[in-house]
């Protein structure tokens, strides 16, 4: 029986999009033209599933109506390109039911990770191309993510599907070398994907649920395909590290309620319980990454009852670390925030001049924010309105820029 539209509806969509995708893809090994066709999918459910109900299989009705556009295309293409006829005639072999076929209960959207991540491709552009067919993020939300403006990330993405159609690169799983290869680019996708759904950059909820489950199922995939890669542990880690913290986040009006507000009991034990375990097991491997640190820094917050019971000494020490393996103007950051807990807002201040200089991170909000949070540590109370006001101007995330707005104006009224 089909189930009735309601408000969950529009997210299982959402889910079911790079799965769709995954599998159209493969079965027509075109990229551009099989995105194109399950947008067109997407839309239809969107005008008929509120009026007729949700199929009983939605994941087989997508791929199919998807299909018959595939296949509505290579047939109107067949005297000009012989892929498209081959793909043609082997789609007409197969009569797609919404109850059962073959490839619809296989999910091809890891596949389609690895694919999106070729080494026909910069790593800025796979990035950004699985961002979009993978996470489901706008092309708005990307290029706030990438610091660039929206129209040059359109043309990176147009441009790494065009890449991806012209590799002619097949719908299957790399080899393990090849694997090997873009596992950096496959796990800065999912890193990303999963900040954008823990604090959304743009509108007016903090987060994502929708971004941030998907990460982690994905990164559990490959956990399952990669079982003995510590940084693949050490990125779920993070994740369920991080998650665990969601409910505390936010508050009755969507507030954004920071790390040392936030009422611990809300944390979701299980999930810190799992991501130390995994983080221990990937640690015991002997070879420490990226991800295993951050994830090492989020245990630290996580073991903490108490803000106050933070230890601090340790986050410098791991921050330090992390800033001689992996440098980054967001890792220069949160240094900085960690110094001025442990030797005071005045260190973390003269760190934070170093980014001030660097051109991709100047005009960032969060530079001011934690700038006029240690200004206000520091008792300069009238930089700290200053800067709490630039970056409430700069934020693209209504909930961060009402808490900035309100911190200013809580000093303003001292």
């Amino acid at each position: 029986m089909a189930k009735t539209w309601d408000a969950t509806s529009e997210h299982l969509l959402r889910d079911l999009a790079p799965q769709v995708l995954g599998t159209v893809a493969r079965r027509f090994r075109d990229f551009a033209s099989a995105e194109d066709a399950v947008q067109e999918a997407m839309i239809a459910a969107f005008r008929q599933w509120p009026q007729e109900g949700i199929p009983d299989n939605p994941r087989g009705w997508l791929i199919q109506v998807a299909s018959r556009r595939m296949t509505d295309q290579a047939r109107s293409e067949i005297a000009r390109r012989e892929r498209e006829t081959t793909v043609a005639r082997e789609a007409e072999n197969v009569t797609p039911t919404f109850d059962s076929q073959p490839d619809m209960d296989t999910d091809d959207t890891l596949i389609l990770l690895f694919m999106c991540c070729h080494p026909a491709l910069t790593t800025s552009s796979s990035i950004a191309l699985t961002l979009r067919a993978v996470g489901g993020l706008t092309t708005a939300e990307i290029a706030n993510a990438f610091l660039v403006p929206e129209a040059t990330m359109a043309q990176r993405i147009s441009r790494a599907k065009q890449g991806i159609k012209a590799s002619g690169v097949p719908f299957r799983l790399p080899s393990p070398q090849a694997r090997a290869e873009q596992l950096p680019a496959v796990l800065h996708v999912l890193y990303l994907i999963f900040n954008e759904g823990y604090v959304s950059s743009i509108g007016p909820f903090l987060q994502r649920l929708d971004l941030a489950r998907e990460a982690i199922r994905l990164t559990r995939g490959l956990l399952n395909l990669l079982r003995e890669n510590g940084e693949v542990a050490g990125l779920l880690a993070l994740m369920l590290l991080t998650d665990a913290r969601r409910a505390a986040r936010t508050g009755p009006d969507e507030e954004l309620i920071p790390l040392d507000k936030q009422d611990r009991c809300l944390w979701d034990r299980a999930e810190i319980a799992e991501g130390t375990g995994l983080l221990a097991a990937a640690l015991s491997k002997g070879s420490v990454g990226l991800y295993q640190l951050q994830a090492a820094i989020a245990a630290v917050h996580d073991e903490a009852m108490r803000a106050e019971d933070t230890d601090w000494p340790q986050i410098l020490a791991l921050y330090e670390l992390l800033k001689r393996t992996s440098p980054s103007p967001m890792v220069t950051l949160n240094h900085a925030i960690a110094a001025a807990m442990v030797h005071g807002p005045a260190k973390g201040l003269a760190l934070l001049q170093t980014l001030d200089c660097d051109t991709r991170f100047a005009g960032h909000y969060r530079l001011a924010a934690v700038r006029g949070h240690l200004l206000e540590m520091v008792g300069d109370f009238q930089d700290a309105i200053k800067h709490y006001r630039i970056a409430a101007a700069q934020t693209t995330s209504i909930p961060e820029q009402n808490y900035l707005i309100k911190q200013a104006a809580r000093l303003a009224e001292t």
